[in-house]
């Protein structure tokens, strides 16, 4: 089973949703957003997991992961979530939690990768999926998609083309995790 970890719209975890794929319950560290509905409608347990509500990261995500694990996750995939996990999730979890990156990986890392590409002046950035450990996008890439990038290119128009080979690409890859 997957568990998916969000924090906002929710793209992603439709794209999941949509190609079919096993999972069992959506954690969000933030309430009210797109993404607990999008898991709402397609019949998803979710759960809320907002810092102010703990002593600490690492008790907020001790209580993640219990309610993850309690939900017979075995597979966990941020799908926009944008909190680093503290490593008593990542012990948990070892070797079996996967993000999604909006640039080629080792080579733009960071909150900010569609902006790091363009101010580079690469030539082509990618829909990168990774295994998440205690650095920031420093795990071992599992699949990326190039996208060219345009001369008329901006911040907007890149991160939707990112957007839609993340969506083409993220559930491939984790199919082919949970085969």
């Amino acid at each position: 089973m997957i568990g998916v970890l969000v924090s906002g719209e929710g793209t992603n975890l439709q794209a999941l949703i949509d190609d079919g794929l096993p999972i069992s319950a959506v954690a969000s560290n933030r309430a009210g957003v797109r993404a607990l509905e999008r898991a709402e409608a397609a019949g998803i347990r979710t759960a809320v997991f907002e810092l102010d509500q703990y002593e600490s990261r690492e008790e907020r995500d001790a209580a993640m992961a219990d309610w993850l694990a309690g939900r017979g996750v075995q597979l966990v995939v941020c799908a926009g979530f944008m909190h680093l996990l503290r490593p008593n999730f990542l012990e948990r979890f070892e070797g079996r939690i996967v993000n999604t990156h909006s640039a080629p990986l080792p080579d733009f890392p960071g909150p900010h990768p569609i902006e790091d590409v363009l101010s580079a002046g690469a030539k082509e950035t990618a829909a990168t999926v990774h295994y998440v450990d205690e650095g920031v996008d420093s795990g071992p890439v599992i699949a990326s998609e190039r996208v060219p990038v345009r001369d008329d290119e901006t911040v907007e128009t890149l991160r939707e083309r990112v957007k839609a080979a993340e969506h083409r690409l993220l559930p491939k890859a984790v199919r082919e995790l949970i085969s």
